[in-house]
């Protein structure tokens, strides 16, 4: 039967007199064969530098901001709260598929030198830092319905050609009878009538159609203030491989970041988030837009932590920074790579 210490809940050996983790001396204290169970959350305010883990009682010291904390004892999530520090009632993480650099080379070797403009770009360009951590992500569940008023294509191309066809009857009628002095007027006035026509439709004078959409989301919204300019645009993590967090399935070497964005501050990032996707989606998809409104709610959150590979290239002293998911091998933000 595993043998777990009491004060952390670290699994141990069977012969262990001493918790690796905590240090506890179990000689002296009594040993448990199951993991210690969660404790009631501790408090503490805003700028705490030590508290104990609420599940564990591990001593924890956060860093300056941070808000987000994986517990290195027992792999417990914890935030804080208005009331002080809590536990995470959901924290997942993805395997990592993508485990080497020399994987990740090759995958960024098809993105780099993909096209006539990225010709042999990665291989005159110097790799100066690649690495792997687990950064944590609040996945966000986000459920926006959008409501477009647009021009109604369709009729306003059968308006366009029945009074193209009109124009054009007038205009000749018009400018055939130059014995009455319409010489000129008939393309005059054809042009005016088009022009005219033209305009109308174009400043929303033309048919209108309302429509409406509704879509939902898991938005990746990552919880590190320094990594903002690699934030997620329109990425979905593959959320069907996730698991339970547990610290210790993490390689050794792999870093595990902390994170200074709270579940609040979360939500409102993925709102906006998804508010600017759904403008794309309306402007991709109608014709000239005259009013657009976007409903937006965000729920329910979770505390993701994706393997992620940080890698920098300089190419003729241009930089060039990329964000790849490790789990799927997918390319989640490039900067100074350009298309």
């Amino acid at each position: 039967m595993a043998l777990y210490c009491p004060k952390c809940g670290a699994q141990l050996p069977d012969n262990a007199s001493f918790c690796m983790k905590c240090g506890t001396n179990l000689s002296a204290a009594e040993k448990s064969t199951a993991p210690a169970a969660p404790a009631a959350p501790i408090l503490a305010p805003t700028g705490s530098t030590a508290l104990k883990c609420p599940n564990c009682g591990g001593p924890i010291s956060p860093q300056f901001g941070e808000m987000v904390i994986t517990c290195p004892y027992c792999g417990s999530g914890i935030t804080l709260a208005d009331a002080g520090w809590k536990g995470i009632e959901k924290q997942t993480m993805l395997p990592i598929r993508f485990a080497s650099q020399d994987q990740v080379v090759a995958k960024l070797h098809e993105l780099m030198d993909k096209g006539l403009l990225h010709r042999h770009l990665q291989e005159e360009s110097k790799l100066e830092e690649m690495n792997l951590s687990l950064v944590p992500y609040w996945i966000v569940s986000v459920a926006a319905t959008t409501n477009v008023v647009a021009a109604d294509v369709a009729v306003e191309a059968g308006q366009i050609a029945t009074t193209a066809a009109l124009i054009g009857l007038m205009g000749g009628a018009m400018g055939g009878g130059r014995q009455g002095g319409f010489g000129f007027a008939g393309p005059m006035i054809a042009g005016g009538m088009m022009g005219g026509m033209m305009g109308g439709t174009m400043g929303g004078g033309g048919a209108k159609k309302s429509y409406e959409f509704a879509d939902s989301y898991n938005f990746p919204v990552v919880a590190l203030k320094a990594l903002f300019e690699q934030q997620p645009r329109d990425y979905q993590f593959d959320l069907e491989e996730r698991t339970f967090f547990d610290v210790s399935k993490v390689p050794k070497g792999v870093k595990i970041l902390n994170g200074d964005v709270g579940e609040e501050g979360a939500r409102n990032e993925a709102k906006a988030y998804v508010a600017q996707l759904e403008s794309q989606k309306a402007h991709q998809q109608h014709h000239m837009i005259q009013q657009l409104h976007t409903d937006v709610n965000a729920s329910d959150v979770e505390l993701l932590h994706a393997p992620i590979w940080f890698a920098r290239y300089d190419h003729q002293g241009r930089k060039i920074s990329l964000v790849i998911d490790a789990n799927s091998g997918g390319v989640i933000n490039s900067i100074g790579l350009q298309a």
